[in-house]
């Protein structure tokens, strides 16, 4: 047998570092969550309501681009050499863009916890969405831009490793975790140009005095363009990871590998042309472009029900042959006491959930009633939050071993942890989701009301802080368990004999099984930008027309307001 170590220790290095590194993202944004969610049910306020705004900014930005970016380039470098069988072209490369990945989240970073330092003039208190009429320090867009480009020399890194490999075998058909790095990374540079262009463009000239103003819907929509799709970035890396991994841990196989390329060439397809749902409320759209991103959407359910079929079909396989038998009787055959496990089987499940509250965000019709509301923040700590974090915590217990050489210090604990984040979310996204749906704000410091008639179906304003409390308490206190653990594993002696050999999961119906065709990666990334042109070249000609390039024309948002202090960014979108 043999680990990961062993077979790319240089691999392995650099994995370490963009895990330890998302890890500290993790650490310090939970940190900023809790505060969030005291500040926000006013059990204690460190900090006065003008910065809750800069501490919302860190949150999201930390968890939601740093940690799962960072843990992705990981997951992805160990997908692809483990399924080629060969190491990175050139490892110096590979430190190249995780160093300047680092480097773009430092320049950021200055900024974003600047702006909670008496006497430092410089402030990123714009939230996660960073989009006009908020203006940040240039530092934090320069930052931004450092780290896109070395997310696109990451993708870079992975063709390059592929394309050696191809010469050396050019007859066999593409390993499937690396055939899900390659559609990522293709589906990566396509969405992604839409934050680049604003920040490199627009933004960053715009902080720096260059530009007098810009078109706020522009640079709005622009970054809608890659906000929506940045979701599916962070949940091809989880789907990989229910694919390869979660039937091994179960004791099975993968279901179908040519239905998992499926998947993954309709999310390549899909994923890009639906960022305007987010923009349903913005009078400078027509609604028949929001009409056609509204269907875009619905489109996405199918890759996700595919997926639900095909990892629980797996799962079940693994199952019967652990001795489950019956309807549902195979389900206590499962390895429940594994927190690899575990914790990607609750990550899906609560995915699942969020399936049905995403099906409400993206109807034109009722996403009036939840727009803007705590609803919006309840569903995305269910995909995000629970369905990627949680299962990268969970594969954490797997993959950490096979880079360190190191088991981890206790299992147990590790299963208390992923337990303890999914009743904590449970909490507190339903609380979310309750507080949504009686009109309770999203992104403000100040959400208390009084004589507000709320729906009693839904709990008072006292019941639903208590659930956003408590549970965001218990993330807190997981998210210290994940860490602690992890630490103490790393403190330990090397014992490559405790650790199982670096593989993923074999398929029941293998890549031999599909068409040649899944695997031409060019004719669906041809596909894929004629979907985003047709979807997104009238409706941009539109605004630009309408409002001009720089603005301000007829846009309907203010055209400058500084960081941290805005009143209104949208219709209906109160910020501070």
């Amino acid at each position: 047998m043999t680990t990961y170590i062993e077979r790319f220790p240089a691999e392995a290095r650099v994995i370490r570092s963009t895990f330890f590194t998302a890890f500290i993202a993790l650490g310090i944004g939970a940190l900023f969550g809790l505060l969030q969610v005291l500040h926000r049910t006013d059990v204690h306020r460190l900090v006065d309501s003008a910065d809750y705004y800069h501490i919302l900014t860190i949150h999201g930005v930390l968890l939601a681009l740093t940690f799962t970016i960072f843990f992705l380039a990981g997951v992805f470098t160990w997908g692809l050499t483990t399924s080629l069988d060969r190491g990175v072209v050139d490892v110096r490369f590979t430190w190249a863009w995780y160093g300047l990945m680092v480097g773009g989240t430092a320049l950021a970073a200055i900024p974003m916890f600047g702006g909670l330092i008496d006497g430092i003039d410089m402030s990123a208190g714009v939230l996660f969405t960073f989009y006009a009429p908020l203006q940040a320090h240039p530092l934090f867009y320069l930052g931004l831009a450092l780290f896109i480009i070395g997310t696109w020399l990451a993708g870079a890194d992975w063709i390059w490793t592929y394309l050696a490999w191809r010469r050396e075998n050019p007859d066999e058909r593409i390993p499937l975790p690396t055939f899900m790095v390659l559609t990522t990374t293709l589906f990566w540079y396509l969405s992604s140009l839409g934050v680049a262009i604003a920040v490199v463009v627009f933004l960053l000239p715009w902080s720096l005095g260059l530009l007098e103003q810009v078109n706020p819907l522009l640079t709005r929509t622009l970054f809608w363009y890659f906000g929506h799709p940045v979701v599916y970035f962070w949940l091809m890396p989880t789907y990989m990871l229910w694919y390869v991994l979660l039937p091994k841990v179960a004791g099975g196989k993968l279901f179908s590998d040519p239905l998992a390329r499926v998947v993954f060439v309709l999310f390549l397809l899909l994923s890009t042309p639906t960022g305007i749902h987010h923009q349903y409320l913005d009078p400078g759209i027509a609604e028949g472009f929001k009409f056609i991103a509204m269907t875009n959407t619905m489109f996405l359910l199918l890759p996700s029900l595919l997926t639900a079929f095909t990892v629980v079909a797996s799962v079940e396989h693994g199952a019967r042959q652990r001795g489950g038998t019956g309807y549902l009787g195979w389900l206590g055959a499962l390895p429940w006491r594994d927190p690899v496990f575990t914790g990607m089987a609750l990550a899906g499940l609560m995915f699942a959930a969020a399936g049905f509250s995403g099906m409400v965000n993206a109807g034109m019709n009722i996403n009036y009633l939840v727009h803007n509301t705590f609803w919006i923040v309840g569903h995305f700590h269910l995909t995000v939050g629970t369905a990627v974090a949680l299962t990268f915590m969970a594969v954490t217990y797997w993959l950490l071993p096979q880079i360190t050489g190191k088991p981890i210090w206790s299992r147990s604990v590790g299963l208390a942890q992923v337990v303890t984040w999914f009743v904590g979310m449970t909490l507190m996204s339903n609380a979310m989701h309750r507080g949504g749906l009686s009109g309770v704000p999203r992104r403000t410091a100040e959400p208390q009301y009084e004589n507000f008639d709320f729906t009693p179906a839904f709990g008072t304003m006292a019941e639903l802080d208590a659930g956003v409390v408590i549970g965001g308490s218990l993330l807190f206190l997981s998210a210290v368990l994940f860490l602690g653990n992890v630490f103490v594993s790393l403190t330990g002696g090397k014992d490559l004999t405790s650790i199982p050999e670096n593989a993923y999961a074999e398929a029941l119906s293998g890549a031999e099984d599909g068409p040649l065709i899944l695997d031409n990666l060019k004719l669906w990334l041809v596909i894929a930008v004629l979907l985003v042109v047709l979807t997104y070249a009238l409706p941009i000609g539109a605004i630009i027309d309408r409002g001009g390039l720089l603005g301000p024309g007829g846009s309907p948002y203010p055209l400058v307001v500084e960081s941290g202090r805005a009143i209104s960014i949208g219709l209906g979108e109160v910020v501070a």
